[in-house]
């Protein structure tokens, strides 16, 4: 089960620096369904291992022109709050009721990315394009996903991304690049909010980011060579996917009269 673990660390690298997000859509169930942790304290130990690796995935894109700083710092930083917020309203929410979350956030943004065509624009010639990206557009989704990602343990990526391009009309590659700046600011605000009150297995939050980093760094590699409009269909499909196998496990929790804590291994697990 541990090399299995430390393979998909991979696979959630490669997902990072390929599509700036999804690595936390993959971690979470990993942490909780391969390796045996909680439901609680996977999503701490998932915002470690996704923030750190999405910082070293964003070194990389910000080398290849594909990162908005002003984009990033704005949105983190309204992120950041939420993030804080979100991950003092998770003791209110059991193991099970935080992963069906999980799952309905990631099938609505889904949702948006097949129904977004067109929304890429191009980049001009020459060079990253260099619009400034008005404040208050950034505003609720920045707190939205910050909230999120808090209270589901997740970078956020899979909601920063259709943000940055539905709504901020930033195009796909930069998204990503900025995504991951902005992942790496979420999760760390998430992390700290967490510290003290579950149990961290540093061991494992270790091995698995230097692997996922790896990955990573073959994700951002790759990028360049994938369409814009492959990515965002790709990143849609995956995203469904995930959703659908959550929901599997945690079925139990949605039929009447169904005990919720038989659907995922640890799920009540102590905050």
């Amino acid at each position: 089960m541990a090399v299995a673990g430390l393979l998909i660390a991979a696979v959630i690298g490669l997902s990072l620096g390929l599509l700036g997000g999804g690595g936390s859509i993959l971690t979470v169930p990993v942490f909780v369904y391969v390796l045996g942790f909680g439901a609680k304290q996977a999503i701490a130990m998932s915002l470690a291992v996704v923030g750190a690796t999405s910082l070293a995935g964003a070194l990389g894109h910000w080398r290849a022109g594909n990162v908005r700083p002003r984009v990033a710092l704005v949105f983190g930083a309204l992120a950041m709050v939420g993030a804080y917020a979100g991950a003092r309203l998770s003791v209110y929410f059991s193991g099970n009721a935080q992963l069906l979350l999980f799952a309905a956030v990631m099938l609505i943004a889904a949702a948006f990315m097949f129904r977004g065509r067109g929304a890429e624009a191009p980049l001009p010639t020459g060079g990253a394009d260099r619009r400034r990206v008005p404040l208050a557009r950034m505003m609720v989704p920045g707190v939205a996903v910050g909230v999120v990602t808090g209270l589901l343990g997740v970078g956020g990526g899979f909601m920063i991304v259709p943000a940055l391009v539905l709504l901020a009309r930033v195009p796909m590659k930069q998204a990503v690049g900025t995504s991951l700046l902005i992942i790496a600011m979420n999760s760390a605000a998430g992390f700290a909010a967490y510290l003290g009150r579950v149990r961290i297995d540093w061991e494992w939050i270790g091995a698995f980011t230097l692997v996922a980093i790896c990955g990573v760094a073959a994700g951002t590699h790759l990028v360049r060579y994938v369409s814009q409009e492959r990515l965002r269909r790709g990143f849609a499909a995956f995203l469904v996917a995930m959703a659908g196998f959550i929901l599997y496990h945690n079925r139990a929790a949605l039929l009447p009269g169904s005990v919720a804590q038989a659907a995922a291994p640890g799920a009540s697990a102590s905050p």
